[in-house]
């Protein structure tokens, strides 16, 4: 009698635990949808990322009326300090504990690729703004996961292309020490190599470096034509920076893999004209950005990086699908995302492939000089549009298990 007792308590117990389960998950949904913002606050990115990330997440709530399917849209942020460990933590708490549906920026490929193992383990939803590495939608990507801006491959392409066949053969890269600078460096190296030319020298600095001047030496010792800077945030501020001190510029030249407006703005027209980069978006493409632009530097000072405008295009689309879908469940809410249009005056010709990556049209830029911009933040000539289709990838060649051979 006893035994029984005892056997029958711990089915109660049991049937409790996957009641009050259930009821949990239940109350996940029933208590509307959370979109977390993992980001970087206070680091080399946090300009281009950071609080500007929060609010693109929160206008793209705010013109959904704050509401889907009847129920509140709230928002968390959160400051993963470039470290892996640091982001795995906080993701997985917001998953676990905090009702979290769908993470979203994450800039620091190497955070990234950590909170994609979380997200796939939890089945929940996170779309990546910032991180560029390929690996999210090579080898490591996931039923769960979207590359939604940009890629290394896709920068390098736009890029490296467009100044190799000006007459630039000879490169050296500097690049940060850690997965998106690596990953970044490789791709420029193999475009250049495709169009023709050669990679004289690579040399990687840590992450947040303050003094670039051995590896500037290296560079200039080199003879190399073009100096590839493929690094981002203040490492590129301060790698172009301490380049012009070194008196580069003259017959040797800098491309930029990786450059974004605010790095511009913290250069100066004077050191950063004529500089040629591949954008995804610019704040003065047209009515739409312009309107959300508006909106946007009324609440942080200044228009956004591409990485912000990708955090609200994003979210947008992601809110619209889960209310097309009628849920917040992840595996509907993807393949909403998947077969809806992705449709924001920030993205042209957009939409996600089967192995996560958010194909684009990007554009050709190239910085204005200090006579050619005739108010604050009108900093770049669009030189021409690049097809989505040549800056990404042919699903032929794709390492992600998701794509069907």
């Amino acid at each position: 009698m006893k035994q029984q007792f005892l056997r029958n308590r711990a089915a109660l117990g049991l049937g409790l635990c996957l009641a009050f389960g259930a009821v949990a998950s239940h109350a996940s949904t029933a208590d509307g949808v959370k979109i977390g913002v993992l980001t970087d606050m206070a680091g080399v990115t946090a300009d281009a990322t950071g609080k500007g990330s929060v609010e693109a997440a929160r206008l793209a709530i705010e013109e959904m009326g704050g509401t889907v399917l009847g129920k509140p849209i709230s928002l968390v942020s959160g400051d993963h300090q470039h470290r892996p460990d640091i982001g795995s933590s906080m993701v997985r708490k917001w998953y676990d504990t905090d009702g979290v549906d769908v993470v979203v920026d994450v800039p620091n490929s190497s955070v990234a690729l950590a909170v994609q193992g979380i997200a796939r383990e939890k089945k929940k939803l996170v779309l990546f703004s910032s991180p560029g590495t390929t690996a999210l939608s090579q080898a490591q990507c996931s039923p769960y996961g979207v590359q939604w801006t940009y890629t290394t491959y896709a920068l390098s392409r736009g890029t490296a292309t467009a100044v190799v066949k000006e007459g630039n053969k000879r490169w050296f890269i500097l690049a940060s020490d850690y997965a998106f600078g690596k990953q970044l460096a490789a791709d420029t190296e193999t475009v250049v190599k495709a169009n023709g030319g050669e990679v004289v020298g690579t040399v990687f600095h840590p992450l947040n470096a303050s003094d670039f001047a051995s590896f500037l030496l290296q560079a200039q010792g080199s003879k190399a034509q073009i100096i590839a800077i493929a690094n981002a945030g203040g490492d590129t501020i301060s790698a172009i920076k301490q380049a012009a001190e070194f008196g580069i510029g003259g017959t040797q030249q800098l491309a930029a893999m990786l450059l974004l407006i605010t790095d511009v703005h913290s250069l100066g027209l004077q050191a950063a004209q004529k500089t040629y980069l591949t954008v995804p978006s610019y704040w003065d493409m047209n009515d739409g950005t312009r309107a959300f632009t508006k909106k946007f530097e009324a609440r942080v000072g200044r228009p956004p990086t591409f990485l912000q405008a990708g955090v609200y295009s994003s979210v947008r689309h992601y809110l619209q699908a889960v209310k097309a879908a009628g849920t917040a469940d992840s595996e509907a809410v993807m393949a909403k995302m998947k077969s809806l249009p992705i449709d924001d005056p920030f993205s042209l010709n957009a939409h996600i492939r089967e192995d996560g990556l958010v194909v684009r049209d990007m554009m050709l830029a190239q910085v204005k000089t200090p006579e050619q911009s005739k108010a604050p933040w009108d900093y770049y000539n669009i030189v021409r549009t690049i097809p989505g289709d040549t800056l990404a990838w042919p699903l032929s060649e794709s390492q992600c298990p998701l794509v069907k051979p």
